[in-house]
């Protein structure tokens, strides 16, 4: 082994002190340099000939000087200033982050001579410790919950996000074992990301489920990334979570706002295509009637026909109403008689094991509503007290009817019904003998889109508290489990008490005196039973089936035309540009506008151009002809 050269100690220390990275100072305990390693050139940028002698106080911030009267003092009383952090000058002008350590040197009797100044640049270190603390109050104050923890699910991190989205506080959750609660229907869900995590995969903007602390379920966005240590080996998991249930609430209610539109539009379409088949079935029925006496078998035949056209009139309007080109009118109605006339077609509606019973109550007082929205009312509760039944057992429905004196001492037990006034009301009640349903149901079950059935329509209850609500009444449900379910329907009692009967169509009508009317209508069906219909009763008829060539054949005719009977919508040109061309042609002409929308809906853009009337489609021979005749009378 060769001989290891005996060195000087000074000489050894003066070279560590010289090739040190720290800055190594010697000073006077009145702060006067007076040695300066290369180190300290470097930190300072200072060369050892600039400061040495100089006061150390040139490398003070302004701001630092009481600083550095202090150190001073600690080292007269023999103290040493350990790893202090603070702030110096550099040469340039800049601040720099160091590091002090301060040491008192003594001679040999102890006494204090003078002191040793070692600095370390921590600059970088305390930026990385600003941009740290930064990002720990950029992840702190994050709506997103962000959370971090072991491979085992053990929970490390957990964010204010993190409370605010899931419930936990974090003294709840920092060490626990956490998955977060998974709903019982995903329970492969957390391994299969674990899985991906372990594998050094990255999960993404993954929608999903998970319970809070209080049991309510909440839609999550998740993104979960791998954490690795220095050797790049996986050790855990970050974990953030977007609360996205309001978006996807919002979504939701889009789409059944855009299908209900689709439907709307479908059911407004199929309405008006029925209309008109429905104007040549009862215009027809109604004038082959005119033709036989009441003692015909065949008359009461066609008096069926007619009924069932009526009924299923009322059905298209239903529709139009649901497409929302409907109008409604209120008259008064006796709910006893309208429960029973629909009773033959509600009991077609329901399944086969259901029974429909009746108790009506005779001598009913009378109710103001509209005719159809009533009858979607029980047509609707009837239904429903049918599925909750289901195909599986026999069961019954009752529907009873009645009167109920309401006074300010009930109506205070009923919530947010506090502006009924009290009085009489004709009460309504649908009874099954079904499964029943819960408070939690109960509670629920008027609200939109809300369904307890595997394929439900979900507007059906909303719908119907919302047409009762419009009658100035109310709805309330009573139902227990396995117990059955009644709903209960209270409609004030009408004020004048007595009914609006349907007029009887008159036999005899004025006639025509050959006077020509111009039947413009796309539906050949129509075209002919108008035209029937007109000739039967005295007129004259001549039909075209689109708006151009009814125009045209308007223009030809000129005055000779008594009146036009003309269709809204048809193809080649419009009811309503027709109508414009021949009011240009001659501005006095009478014409009737005829349609399967209702009234408002139809003659909506043609408010304040001299129309003569609007005839609703499907119409009778008996309506067209007082029609035609209320006009040429005008």
């Amino acid at each position: 082994m060769a001989e290891i050269p005996a060195l000087d100690n000074q000489i050894l220390a003066n070279a560590i002190i010289e090739f040190s990275e720290d800055a190594i100072i010697g000073k006077t305990l009145d702060g006067t340099i007076l040695t300066w390693n290369s180190g300290a050139e470097r930190l300072y940028g200072y060369a050892a000939p600039e400061v040495v002698g100089k006061a150390i106080r040139v490398l003070l911030p302004p701001d630092r000087h009481d600083e550095e009267d202090e150190i001073l003092r600690k080292l007269g009383r023999g103290e040493r200033v350990a790893h202090f952090e603070t702030v110096r000058r550099h040469k340039n002008g800049l601040s720099i982050d160091v590091s002090l350590t301060i040491s008192p040197i003594r001679n040999t009797n102890g006494t204090i001579i003078a002191a040793s100044h070692v600095a370390r640049d921590v600059t970088d270190k305390q930026r990385l410790n600003h941009q740290y603390r930064s990002l720990a109050a950029i992840v702190e104050s994050s709506e997103d919950a962000i959370v971090s923890k072991t491979l085992d699910s053990v929970i490390l991190t957990w964010n204010g996000g993190a409370e605010r989205v899931y419930g936990y506080t974090a003294a709840e959750a920092i060490g626990q074992l956490m998955t977060l609660v998974l709903p019982e229907d995903r329970p492969d869900e957390e391994s299969e990301i674990v899985r991906q995590i372990r594998s050094g995969e990255r999960v993404d903007h993954f929608e999903t489920v998970r319970r809070r602390k209080d049991g309510r379920l909440i839609h999550v966005s998740l993104t979960v990334s791998p954490v690795r240590d220095n050797h790049g080996q996986v050790v855990g998991a970050s974990h953030s979570a977007r609360d996205i249930t309001e978006r996807r609430n919002i979504e939701d209610q889009m789409r059944q706002t855009q299908k209900l539109e689709s439907l709307g539009v479908l059911a407004g379409g199929v309405a008006h295509d029925f209309n008109n088949l429905l104007t040549g079935i009862l215009g027809n029925a109604t004038l082959a009637a005119t033709h036989l006496s009441t003692a015909n078998p065949a008359f009461h035949l066609l008096q069926d026909v007619v009924d069932a056209s009526e009924r299923a009139a009322l059905l298209t309007r239903q529709l139009l109403a649901y497409a929302g080109k409907g109008r409604f009118v209120t008259e008064p109605v006796n709910l006893s008689e309208l429960t029973r006339e629909m009773s033959a077609l509600v009991q077609i509606s329901v399944s086969r094991n259901v029974q429909i019973r009746l108790e009506l109550s005779d001598n009913l007082p009378l109710v103001v509503g509209d005719v159809s929205q009533l009858q979607q009312v029980i047509m609707n509760l009837v239904i429903n007290a049918s599925e909750a039944i289901g195909e599986q057992k026999n069961g019954a429905v009752l529907v009873t009817t009645g009167v109920e004196h309401v006074d300010s001492a009930y109506l205070r037990t009923l919530p947010n019904e506090d502006s009924l006034p009290p009085g009489d009301y004709v009460s309504l009640e649908v009874h099954d003998t079904g499964s029943g349903m819960d408070e939690a149901t109960i509670a629920r079950i008027f609200d939109p889109f809300f369904t307890t059935k595997f394929t439900g329509r979900g507007l059906g209850l909303a719908a119907v508290q919302g047409i009762v609500r419009g009658h100035k009444g109310l709805i309330r449900v009573y139902s227990s489990v396995g117990k059955g379910t009644t709903f209960k329907l209270l409609l004030p009692v009408s004020r004048d008490g007595r009914a609006i009967l349907k007029p009887e169509e008159a036999q005899l009508l004025l006639r025509g005196d050959g006077q020509l009317v111009l039947v413009v209508d796309d539906e050949e069906i129509i075209r002919r039973a108008a035209k029937s219909m007109l000739e039967t009763f005295g007129y004259t008829a001549v039909a075209a089936d689109n708006g151009k060539e009814g125009v045209a054949l308007f223009e030809l005719l000129g005055e000779k035309v008594a009146v036009v009977l003309l269709d809204m919508t048809m193809p080649v040109m419009s009811g309503e540009d027709a109508f414009a061309r021949m009011i240009a042609i001659h501005p006095e002409a009478k014409i009737i506008l005829s349609s399967g929308y209702n009234e408002v809906e139809a003659i909506r853009r043609f408010t304040g151009k001299k129309l003569a009337a609007f005839l609703q489609k499907p119409y009778s021979a008996q309506k067209l002809a007082a029609t035609i005749r209320s006009v040429l009378s005008a």
